[in-house]
């Protein structure tokens, strides 16, 4: 794989940063962890420049993160609602559920577009929720862009510093998602479990 996006890139260039962080953020075939610091180091190798680099995964990440904001769009609360109406009694959801968790999103959403950025997995998942509460797209594009602009700079300065070494970024960062993943999937069990207890 890491062979594959070197070729990618290089052949490309510019573009190919572009494209596989699109791709990366709508349909994640590769971590952004591997193109960024990859990137970084051929910064090091090629004519590419740190700067070009983050310019255009930056790019490809808002533009796919805008992609899936429009298609939360299209799953607002009124489909909720009837998709609730209609099947929320298997899961044990009301009309009122959706409509709190709306009001969550208003108030808290746009700090949630913002650091979730910065998490994996939730990077690219984050912009769907967003679509579906209508937060104001400028704010969305703002809050997006600041988030992503810190992680891609933060990878792929690191992939420029540590130089041949970039492969071994990728492990620790592989060690920080499996963290982040076994904290999310323990917030969601404990939420589960508070929510259910709640409604008995």
């Amino acid at each position: 794989m890491e062979a594959w996006v070197s070729d990618w890139m290089s052949q490309f260039g510019y573009f190919g940063v572009f494209l596989l962080i699109l791709l990366e953020n709508i349909f994640p075939p590769i971590p952004s962890e591997v193109i960024l610091t990859l990137g970084g180091f051929m910064t090091t190798t090629t004519t590419m420049t740190k700067f070009g680099v983050i310019i255009a995964s930056t790019l490809g990440s808002v533009i796919g993160a805008a992609i899936l904001y429009g298609i939360g769009t299209l799953l607002d609360v009124e489909r909720l609602e009837k998709i609730v109406g209609k099947y929320g009694k298997y899961l044990r959801l009301t009309i009122k559920d959706v409509h709190k968790a709306d009001a969550w999103f208003d108030k808290y959403g746009v700090w949630a577009v913002f650091f979730g950025r910065l998490v994996p997995l939730v990077r690219s998942l984050i912009s769907i929720p967003a679509g579906m509460s209508n937060m104001k797209f400028g704010l969305f594009l703002l809050f997006t862009t600041l988030g992503t602009l810190i992680w891609n700079t933060v990878l792929v300065s690191v992939g420029a510093a540590v130089g041949d070494n970039w492969s071994e970024i990728v492990g620790y960062m592989d060690i920080y998602s499996n963290v982040v993943y076994v904290i999310i999937a323990i917030i969601g069990i404990a939420f589960l479990v508070w929510y259910f207890k709640k409604r008995d």
